[in-house]
């Protein structure tokens, strides 16, 4: 059991005053493996001073760009002591698969923070001749503030360090609120943070539902606010923020197109789709859930998605030889059902699953492709958010392009073919962030985000950096010495 009584504020652990708790459940066993603790507004009060403190601290807010770099690689190689833990903490919460939280939710953390410590590391500040000729400007780039990181269940420990690490290298202090499902692992990411000599104040973990949430991000001491959610939520928190001129960094929901060229090689392509449309049960924001196949080869696009969906093992997401787990919560299970038979009422063809698998308990979906599917249709409109694939027949590329942009979202997408340079030149021409030719993998040194519905600014990269830095000019009449 995972018992926890306190949150983190300003380097200790705090008891909420009120003393609300939520129970962990497995998706799983549907069985109870531990408790968290629920903050309050004191709670968050005191969290968002904390952080403020920090910022005007000599232990944080003092250092130079070289010292906290250091702390940040302190903090990566505590975060490297602890990876096979930190990954079943959330495979037993949102089902991942071990194999992906492994990689993703283990280590992922560790590569992230050592990159951005090491970015991080820069000089603040630059001096540029005026172009009146008359002496120099100095850039200084100076951090943002008091940062709200607001993260979901289904990559919880990456998708914070997407946020964490270019707040904390560009010198910010930060409260983070976790999703209710997945709070464990911000707890231990917590204590790793306090285990590893980072000062109080400069990362703060309290928790809660939408109502600590929507206190957190209008909070007055809050100068950002960084969410990755659903496109819904998103709009709420981009409303907020623009009314009280906050800047915001929103990561949001997505429905991507994977665009099968005539050209492309069907076995590997298939193969590739495995983790390009499916990755983690299909609770991934940037999955090609839309394929896009020729209407010469649609046919054998279904048949083979069909095959690889009845492959795949479905089980204990603790055991390695689990490609598809259960989905986060009974509602999301529900959710993705109802999706299901709203396919099966569209006059698309069920080719594949579009049930439960033959499991006394957990709350599981089978993989499922539908067939002959309309872009119009709501299962190829809605993020589905669950195992499920449909299959789109398109005339020639210019329909595939169309048909791909023809979408409220743009966050990812996937082009398959024999010709690279051919899938270079479709992907320049589809609506999104980003897109992969033959396989699709973040880059931690490319920006990351969506167009559209999908959100507002981007993640990794250098990009990733700027988005928690202010930049102030410092005339000078005259040159200075260095």
């Amino acid at each position: 059991m995972h018992e926890h009584e306190a949150l983190y504020i300003d380097g200790a652990w705090v008891r909420p005053v009120g003393g609300a708790t939520l129970a962990v459940v497995s998706p799983d066993t549907e069985e109870r493996i531990g408790t968290v603790p629920l903050a309050g507004e004191s709670e968050v009060d005191a969290a968002v001073a904390a952080a403020g403190r920090a910022l005007r601290s000599a232990e944080w807010g003092g250092l130079t760009p070289e010292a906290r770099s250091g702390l940040l690689m302190a903090f990566a190689e505590e975060l490297g002591k602890n990876v096979a833990q930190r990954a079943e903490l959330t495979t037993i919460q949102n089902g991942m698969p071990i194999t992906v939280a492994t990689a993703a939710e283990g280590a992922g953390p560790v590569g992230i923070l050592q990159y951005y410590a090491a970015l991080g590391a820069a000089p603040a500040e630059e001096r540029r001749p005026r172009l009146d000729g008359q002496g120099v400007t100095v850039v200084r780039k100076e951090p943002v503030g008091v940062v709200a990181l607001v993260v979901p269940w289904n990559f919880p420990q990456v998708l914070t360090m997407f946020k964490l690490a270019p707040a904390l290298a560009a010198g910010c202090a930060v409260v983070l609120k976790p999703s209710p499902e997945t709070t464990l692992d911000a707890l231990e990411l917590a204590a790793t943070a306090e285990r590893a000599g980072l000062p109080a104040g400069v990362l703060n973990v309290i928790s809660g539902g939408a109502d600590i949430g929507e206190y957190l991000v209008t909070h007055p001491g809050v100068r950002k606010v960084a969410f990755t959610g659903s496109t819904p939520v998103g709009r709420k928190i981009g409303e907020a923020c623009g009314r009280l001129l906050r800047p915001v960094t929103l990561e949001l929901g997505g429905k991507s197109a994977a665009i099968v060229l005539d050209d492309a090689d069907l076995a590997a392509t298939v193969q590739g789709l495995a983790t390009a449309s499916l990755l983690n049960n299909g609770q991934t924001c940037y999955l090609s859930t839309r394929i896009l196949a020729p209407r010469s080869r649609h046919d054998e696009v279904v048949a083979a998605l069909s095959g690889l969906a009845s492959a795949l093992t479905v089980g204990d997401p603790l055991d390695p030889g689990t490609h598809i787990g259960p989905l986060v919560s009974d509602k999301q299970r529900r959710k993705v059902e109802e999706y299901v038979a709203v396919g099966r009422e569209s006059g698309a063809t069920l080719a594949a699953g579009g049930g439960r698998p033959g499991r006394d308990r957990g709350w599981y979906v089978q993989p499922t492709v539908f067939g002959g599917v309309d872009n119009g249709s709501r299962i190829a409109r809605e993020e589905i958010f669950g195992p499920v694939l449909t299959v789109i027949p398109y005339g020639d590329v210019d329909e595939a392009v169309s048909i791909a942009n023809d979408s409220d979202y743009g966050l990812g997408g996937t082009i398959w073919t024999s010709d690279v340079e051919k899938g270079l030149d479709v992907a320049r021409r589809v609506e999104t962030g980003s897109v992969g030719v033959n396989f699709y993998d973040l880059d931690l040194g490319a920006p990351f985000g969506g167009v559209k519905a999908s959100g507002v600014g981007r993640e990794l990269g250098p990009e990733g950096l700027a988005a928690y830095q202010q930049l102030k000019s410092v005339y000078l009449g005259q040159e200075i010495s260095a």
